[in-house]
């Protein structure tokens, strides 16, 4: 993906948004609230994935206004906020101007904000919510989670201090096909359920660059862009989308990345029987050495909850060449299914699958959304629409904190037991690997300085 903003595409894709979505624009006064009490956001991290959000999930709907946009590459904090202001203007819309920041915290000093999309690299994701949940904004944040387990309890509680509502990034949970499958299970329609498969994909198909060390562009604050991670030399390959996302200091790479879809599919589906103690073993490849990329790219892991019932989690490639997706006639590129003592039930992004013929007639009925190939709907707009019920309290929370700890944490654990070659037990109660201090290190960062929480 290209790291710079691509200013043709979005003034096409908001070209779209503002003739569609906002085909009839409704003339607002000035004020951003008063009558009209619409939601007042900011947006931090305006890469790739949060200009995706931005455009379907945020600017097409009229109950809140884009204001802010922030991140450490000023090409992007630029023209982001200056095409914001464009679509309003375009739209008729008299909404407030949206500004570009380099400094995050001046996002969430401004009082008239009342709500975060936070779409940074994985490792600013926890120490950014928790330092906006402190200063009282709502928080939409991308998945993973995070990676330190102690911040998670941080985030936890100052969420609850400060009343502010919670809303992770799985997308999944707005689809129709996924929900009629989860209110199955929840139901008992497939019965009691012993064990569970989950797959997602490990690695995208790049090379492992090696880093040779450049000057940092004057337009780009490499500083903070690191944040709480270690300071490595800089290099462009390092602060890609792949850089990120594979290199150690900065994520675990799809093992959470990916693995937070279908893993939070099978927490939504089992939560009260997946909150207990659980062991976890398993084996993984990792990048070739020599590049910068040292993450796990293939993993197979067996886990088992307390209940009994039994987890497999595999990386794609692993799963179809070890044949553990035959039975499906259809194969997602990443999913969950549940078996049951009546049968199975198979949700993925793109397909709703069971071997109950009646079951499987209703999750593929001809009035569930479809994209242009016929598939069941993939990801849909509703998610901005959906965190801004929850901000005004019209809903509950639909994608709360403690069902993403549980799903980001199957995902550590698994890199935990992969690394230290050993079988592992995971008490979520104390929130540690049971006696093995050396395991419990992988699952806890230290914050670099002045970044720290």
């Amino acid at each position: 993906m290209n790291q710079n903003f691509s200013r043709r595409h979005f003034i096409r894709n908001a070209s779209i948004g503002v003739a569609g979505a906002i085909a009839v624009p409704t003339i607002l006064s000035s004020c951003a609230k008063g009558a009209n009490d619409r939601i007042l956001i900011g947006h931090i991290g305006v890469g790739s994935r949060g200009q995706d959000e931005l455009l379907n999930y945020f600017l097409p709907f009229e109950r809140l206004y884009s204001v802010a946009s922030c991140d450490p590459f000023q090409d992007r904090r630029e023209n982001v906020a200056g095409h914001i202001n464009e679509y309003y203007k375009k739209a008729g819309i008299k909404a407030p101007k949206c500004k570009p920041y380099l400094k995050f915290e001046d996002i969430l000093e401004r009082t008239d904000i009342d709500a975060v999309h936070i779409t940074t690299p994985d490792h600013w994701h926890v120490p950014l919510a928790i330092k906006a949940a402190r200063a009282g904004k709502h928080i939409m944040l991308a998945k993973p989670l995070g990676l330190s387990y102690p911040d998670f309890k941080i985030l936890e509680k100052e969420l609850v201090a400060n009343n502010v509502k919670f809303h992770y990034g799985t997308q999944q949970r707005t689809l129709e096909h996924i929900k009629l499958g989860i209110q199955m299970i929840k139901d008992g329609e497939i019965g009691e359920i012993d064990r569970i498969e989950v797959w997602a994909p490990g690695y995208n198909p790049v090379e492992s660059p090696v880093c040779n060390e450049v000057p940092v562009p004057a337009s780009f604050d490499y500083d903070r862009w690191t944040g709480p991670a270690p300071r490595n030399p800089y290099c462009p390959e390092r602060v890609t989308n792949n850089g990120s996302w594979f290199q150690w200091d900065y994520s675990i790479g799809f093992l959470a990345g990916w693995g937070a879809h279908p893993l939070d599919v099978m927490i939504w589906g089992l939560k009260d029987k997946l909150s207990g103690k659980y062991t976890c073993e398993g084996s993984g490849g990792f990048w070739q050495p020599g590049g910068i990329y040292n993450n796990i790219r293939a993993w197979d892991v067996n886990i088992e909850y307390e209940p009994g019932i039994k987890l497999h989690f595999m990386d794609t490639d692993g799963a179809n060449s070890a044949g553990m997706l035959n039975y499906l006639p259809f194969k997602d590129g990443n999913g969950t299914t549940f078996f049951g003592s009546k049968g199975w039930i198979s949700l993925g992004r793109n397909s709703a699958l069971s071997d109950i013929p009646e079951i499987n007639e209703k999750l593929n009925d001809s009035r569930l959304p479809r994209d242009s190939n016929g598939m069941l709907a993939g990801e849909n707009n509703t998610m901005g629409e959906l965190f801004i019920d929850v901000v005004k309290g019209n809903v509950p929370e639909v994608c709360p904190l403690d069902e993403a700890i549980l799903s980001d944490t199957v995902s550590h654990i698994s890199n935990i037991a992969i690394r230290t070659g050993r079988k592992v037990t995971w008490d979520p109660i104390v929130g540690e690997v049971v006696g093995d201090a050396d395991a419990n290190n992988w699952f806890i960062r230290t914050h670099r300085e002045p970044f720290n929480v």
